[in-house]
């Protein structure tokens, strides 16, 4: 019998996953399916669940300013802070796309709710590697999960895509936009247009964008009319997962200073 929940994942989407080190997966999630999770992302994002520390923040890396100003929303961990929101339709739906597409191992690291609302024209993600930002494992197999609750473009800040940048020996050098990284969270890829191969994930509500920890990624502001909300759930092998946990790192803004800087220390080794 067929799992009513299962995505019906093709031959031609896992080889472009595999090629360009991510893909597009149309209609992941039905009206019905979003409309209780976009009940808890507004809830989230209006603070009416409380967020502690910097894992409610301005992924500017504005954190001085009010949060009516701020241009990239960020909640990190929002399962962490509302407990219900755990193993839903979408984080099962993903885990097991996950494991078709990486392996049977995989499982769930963080989530996170980042959202640019309309007129944010300094709402920019600098190109980055996930990897940029994360402690080096020897297991690299990842599969990042972005839906889409509303429909993105360029003009309200879509995520664009590097193909096959996850393929590339090396990580691609990151620096801090405004200093180290106690004072932001921002970390800059060199990116060269007229080499590498730039494509923007232009989504339908509902559809969802997977890559890899390696791949080179980025967006531009808001200048719509319009929102630019996506809901994240990323997946790694099991031992990756561990690894990093074993070190105190969670994905969380508020994980130790310490911690934060062997994860910079390391990046520094590499890039």
């Amino acid at each position: 019998m067929t799992d009513p929940e299962a995505y019906p994942l093709t031959d031609a989407q896992r080889a472009a996953f595999a090629a360009d080190g991510w893909v597009h997966l149309p209609g992941f999630l039905s009206e019905a399916e979003l409309r209780p999770l976009e009940a808890i992302y507004w809830q989230l994002l209006r603070r009416e669940i409380a967020v502690p520390g910097r894992d409610y923040c301005d992924m500017t890396g504005r954190y001085d300013r009010p949060i009516e100003q701020f241009a990239i929303l960020n909640v990190m961990l929002p399962r962490r802070y509302h407990p219900p929101l755990a193993g839903n339709v979408y984080e099962r739906r993903a885990a097991a796309v996950a494991r078709a597409l990486c392996g049977d191992d995989l499982q769930l690291d963080y989530d996170q709710f980042v959202a640019k609302p309309p007129h944010q024209n300094e709402a920019v993600f600098h190109w980055h590697q996930d990897l940029g930002y994360w402690p080096d494992t020897e297991d690299t197999r990842t599969a990042s999960f972005w839906l889409a609750l509303d429909e993105t473009d360029l003009d309200n800040g879509c995520v664009q895509f590097v193909d096959g940048s996850h393929a590339e020996p090396e990580l691609r050098g990151h620096e801090p936009l405004l200093g180290d990284r106690g004072e932001n969270h921002t970390m800059v890829a060199i990116v060269d247009p007229t080499v590498d191969r730039i494509r923007p994930a232009r989504l339908r509500r509902g559809d969802v964008s997977v890559h890899h920890e390696r791949t080179v990624h980025g967006s531009g502001g808001n200048t719509s009319d319009r929102w630019r909300r996506g809901y994240v759930v990323a997946f790694r092998s099991a031992t990756a997962v561990a690894a990093e946990r074993a070190m105190g790192f969670t994905h969380s803004h508020n994980d130790a200073p310490e911690v934060l800087a062997a994860v910079a220390a390391q990046r520094s080794r590499r890039g």
